[in-house]
């Protein structure tokens, strides 16, 4: 273990074996690794992830970041949500990876540090798989009962089908109600819907999540042409660089 708190080595990689594969939905599915222990810990911070090795359909290697939708408080094992696109290239690994095979695995990795208390209030806005690292977050402070911060998060999606985690992130909002705010976005809405529709707007951004102000922070993660966006409206809705923080 030497210094390494957990699982994880940030310098080599590690296999950790796939004991659970549950399809969610035509192209997502949720994968469960084993850890070395039953009450072994992967030791990862809050708001980092970890970089997965696999093999793409040419047989070439392939490295990829992923943020487990589970924390330190899920001792034994860690989960990946995983949207597996045609063409990816680690998708292809993830189709291909079956029950008592290994992942690679390095890590911790990325620039958030998070204590409790740090703000007063996240706004969070995540397009498409950008939801992982949300997730995340949002669960650690609301699970801590020693955390008072309130999240807000808009979260964008082209079709309802598209919306990753919506009932892990439901039952947040049931279980933590005036802490945890979720306002879905989908471009491509049903008939029914009371969410947003279209484009995350600077209107949508200004009613959903907190005001610029010295003590809180707009985390963003989606597809790079969303993150450009976002940076625009919050900058013409007066948030500093400072209150902005791009996974």
């Amino acid at each position: 273990m030497g210094i390494f708190l957990g699982c994880l080595d940030p310098e080599n990689f590690k296999e950790f074996k796939l004991v659970k594969r549950q399809q969610l939905s035509h192209n997502v599915a949720k994968f469960t690794f084993e850890l070395p222990t039953p009450t072994s810990v992967l030791g990862l911070p809050i708001g980092q992830h970890i970089s997965c090795r696999g093999k793409d359909s040419q047989g070439d290697e392939v490295i990829k970041p992923y943020t487990p939708t589970t924390l330190d408080s899920d001792v034994g094992y860690f989960e990946l949500v995983i949207k597996m696109y045609p063409q990816g290239r680690m998708s292809y690994h993830f189709r291909e990876i079956h029950v008592g095979d290994y992942l690679a695995v390095k890590g911790p990795k990325g620039r958030f540090s998070y204590q409790p208390g740090q703000v007063r209030a996240f706004g969070m806005i995540a397009g498409g798989s950008g939801i992982t690292p949300m997730f995340q977050v949002a669960r650690a402070i609301l699970e801590n009962p020693k955390d008072t911060t309130n999240v807000h998060l808009i979260y964008a999606n082209v079709t309802y089908e598209d919306i990753l985690l919506k009932e892990e992130l439901d039952s947040l909002v049931a279980k933590y109600p005036g802490r945890f705010k979720v306002y879905y976005v989908l471009n491509q809405p049903p008939e029914v819907w009371d969410g947003g529709v279209g484009y995350v707007s600077k209107e949508i951004i200004q009613t959903h999540c907190p005001a610029p102000a010295p003590d809180i922070q707009i985390l963003m993660c989606g597809p790079p042409p969303m993150n450009k966006a976002m940076a625009g409206h919050l900058e013409a809705l007066g948030y500093s660089t400072d209150m902005q923080f791009q996974f």
